[in-house]
């Protein structure tokens, strides 16, 4: 017998995210730090443009000067300014983006303008300011342009750019070990005897760290033997902030993964109340020679269990861990396309396709739905969250979908 209770999922959700800090403090090039979490606001050192600038391709001029015609007295290009000074009946060419020259005090667009023998007159009346760009227009010195908790994306890079912040405060990304485990599990490109299979599970979960923010740690296949089992677990214990285990969790003789978390650290919970995944196990490591908290997380073997507890799990942990406060995907009414048989003892999540038409979702699941068809979860966009109690559904009844080609929100 599973020594554990059955732990209600939300419940489980619950303990986990109580039990998990967000990561210490490094500085990055800002270049590199598209998707992370800044740990501290970020204020504008000079203003945005740090000089009076043309909005147009046109002439810079005076507004109020009442001559005609203007003698055109140079160009202005973008880039350096040049020595040029506007004054009564002179004018200057000028290119967008260009330094506006001393004297002037608007710019007339190009399309406004006539020009003889170099001069020019314009066909539009011009106020002071028109098409000029002020110091600090965009961001003026000292404001605050990115708060804390921000998830830099590609604006963010480029007004870190702009502003010369060439490094920024960020959250660390988690460094996760990941050990598939079992005497039936070889790798891919390897041959396989009667009775094994190849390893799918920690693939899946590594390119699943990755889509998570997270940096992945291979820790191999261990057979079912204790001390191989231990060496891997001091490994990745040391080296990461969060082990994940896939097999060994049940309550077999050779499932030795629960025995080796329970030496680790304290387990939260064991098996939840879920389907597929419900010999799930959590625990948290505080032991003095690392600077702070592990996680570990004890997935099923089956490959769909695995990673449906990783989605709903493990996966908001790793974005808490990274600084991110937005952790869970967005969620659909949809419309069931077909009748769903299933047993109501646990809050279950089908694989699903969701598609949009005719003014509402619509839900498909993926064929069988059993805890080993990986096929079941490629091309899915959607966990369909059915409640406990629900053993039948009809077509055209409303269900919660989980849209797990989303980000979270």
């Amino acid at each position: 017998m599973n020594p554990y209770p059955l732990t209600p999922f939300e419940e489980a959700l619950d303990l986990i995210l109580q039990h998990t800090p967000r990561l210490d403090v490094e500085k990055v090039a800002f270049q590199e730090a598209l998707g992370r979490v800044l740990a501290a606001d970020v204020h504008a050192g000079e203003p945005l443009p740090s000089f009076r600038a043309s909005a147009m391709d046109g002439f810079a001029v005076i507004a109020d000067d009442p001559a005609e015609w203007r003698e055109i007295i140079g160009e202005q290009w973008a880039g350096p300014a040049s020595p040029l000074v506007v004054s009564l009946g002179r004018t200057v060419r000028i290119t967008t983006g260009a330094p506006v020259p001393p004297g002037a005090d608007a710019v007339v667009p190009v399309e406004y303008s006539e020009q003889a023998g170099g001069q020019v007159r314009f066909t539009r009346d011009v106020r002071p300011g028109d098409n000029l760009r002020p110091v600090g227009e965009d961001i003026a010195s000292g404001q605050l342009v990115l708060p804390a908790d921000t998830v830099i994306d590609p604006a963010g890079i480029g007004l870190l750019a702009s502003m010369n912040r060439l490094h920024v405060p960020v959250y660390r990304r988690p460094v996760v070990a990941v050990l598939s485990t079992g005497h039936e599990i070889v790798e891919p490109g390897a041959a396989i005897a009667p009775g094994q299979i190849r390893d799918a599970n920690r693939y899946t979960i590594m390119s699943s760290v990755v889509r998570a923010g997270g940096i992945p740690l291979s820790l191999g296949i261990v057979p079912d033997k204790e001390d191989a089992l231990r060496i891997a677990f001091h490994q990745g214990l040391t080296q990461a902030d969060v082990f994940i285990s896939s097999g060994g969790v049940s309550m077999g003789e050779r499932d030795l993964s629960r025995v080796l978390i329970e030496e680790w650290g304290t387990v939260h919970f064991g098996q939840v109340k879920q389907k597929p995944g419900r010999p799930t196990v959590f625990a948290i490591v505080d032991r003095p020679e690392f600077l702070h908290r592990r996680l570990i997380f004890g997935l099923p073997g089956f490959p769909v269990a695995s990673l449906v507890s990783f989605e709903n799990l493990v996966r908001p942990a790793l974005r808490q861990m990274a600084g991110h406060t937005c952790l869970f995907r967005p969620t659909v009414k949809a419309r069931l396309t077909h009748a769903i048989h299933r047993k109501g003892n646990r809050i279950e999540f089908q694989r699903a396709c969701v598609e949009w038409r005719d003014g509402e979702w619509h839900a498909t699941v993926t064929g069988l739905q059993t805890s080993g068809r990986l096929l079941s979860l490629a091309g899915a966009n959607a966990l369909l969250r059915l409640p406990i109690g629900a053993k039948r559904l009809e077509p055209g009844d409303i269900v919660t979908a989980i849209r797990i080609d989303q980000p979270e929100q």
